[in-house]
């Protein structure tokens, strides 16, 4: 027996990468519904060998609904999670909205599975952030074998996840670039072609951007609420694959080459680190891929157990929707889906 899952935001750009992971990975569904607003209804869009006609949110009956993989933004998880949670459905979550909820598990379930036992209380399971979902897969381990004191992040992110329309203003900027004409932006609040943008979200009080709180307090909820951590988020003219310069304190002793050994061996993630020209990962490496990949592991010397590195992972896909899809397969492993205990 098989689950009914439906997508929210089946269109944009993740609903549509979770349409393809939930194919890729063999996820049990009896049937898959497209969902989008109400100017996307019959709008086509592919799951695997299918096309789905994605069906209005607003008229669609969710009962029956095992599943609900939510990709519509905060506004509108905001209103139509709890109404669906309600119905019985379980919501994971892609946006912002409920992360920080003290009723919602916040879960990376390479990092924190257990934490998934409170999903009942409202049935919405909230997905990490892009930036953070890399960076706690490889943090992991390393605090299990260290703990971790503080950690300084400078993100490389790709301009997908921003959106379609951001990735269409990097495409069109460098097509105007060549030939010429006036650059006016758009989505970023500068040119994105050719440049890097040291902004992420909106600005705070404290001069540091959303995009970086996020980064903060998701660590601290999903991994260890006494880490200290620090972010700067950068966009980069780049369109999938986010980056990551880490460093990190410790505790205590653990160096390079026992940081290197015990990720090799972790879940979720790929090291590539040779000490040569090109012995390392970058964001065209990682596009399509499942894994999140580390490389530069190397120590600190200005710090008595510290250690630098570099990660990167496909944004659309650990960063949002196989997260997501994880997250189910999570349920499905522990028994959490009611029609299926029932059976």
């Amino acid at each position: 027996m098989g689950l009914r899952v439906a997508v929210v935001g089946a269109t944009g750009t993740v609903g549509r990468e979770m349409l393809t992971i939930l194919e890729e990975r063999l996820f049990p569904a009896d049937e898959v519904i497209a969902l989008a607003s109400r100017r996307s209804v019959g709008k086509e869009v592919s799951y695997g060998d299918k096309t789905l006609k994605s069906k209005d949110l607003e008229t669609f009956d969710f009962t029956g609904v095992d599943l609900v993989l939510m990709s519509a933004g905060g506004a509108v998880s905001k209103e139509w999670s709890p109404k669906i949670g309600a119905t019985g459905a379980v919501v994971i979550d892609n946006s912002s909205a409920w992360r920080m909820d003290p009723r919602v598990p916040l879960i990376v379930p390479e990092v924190n599975p257990d934490a998934i036992a409170g999903y009942d209380k409202l049935n919405i399971i909230a997905n990490p952030n892009c930036s953070t979902a890399q960076l706690v897969v490889a943090l992991k381990p390393l605090h299990d074998r260290a703990k971790i004191k503080r950690v300084v992040v400078a993100t490389y992110q790709s301009v997908s996840g921003a959106g379609r329309e951001a990735m269409d203003e990097l495409w069109n900027q460098t097509k105007k670039l060549y030939v010429g004409d006036e650059i006016v932006p758009e989505q970023f609040p500068k040119q994105i072609a050719f440049n890097v943008i040291p902004h992420g979200g909106d600005f705070m009080d404290d001069g540091y951007t959303t995009e970086e709180w996020k980064m903060e307090v998701e660590t601290k909820k999903i991994l260890d609420p006494k880490i200290k951590l620090t972010a700067t988020s950068v966009r980069v003219p780049v369109f999938v694959g986010h980056s990551e310069a880490v460093n990190i304190e410790f505790e205590n002793e653990i160096t390079a080459d026992e940081a290197r050994e015990l990720l090799r061996e972790s879940p979720g993630l790929m090291v590539i680190d040779k000490h040569e020209d090109g012995g390392y990962a970058t964001p065209l490496d990682c596009v399509g891929e499942f894994a999140t990949f580390v490389s530069r592991i190397r120590e600190d010397h200005t710090i008595e157990h510290g250690l630098s590195m570099w990660i990167v992972s496909d944004n659309l896909r650990k960063g949002a929707a196989l997260n997501a899809v994880q997250i189910a397969e999570l349920m499905l492993n522990k028994g959490l889906f009611k029609r299926l205990r029932a059976a």
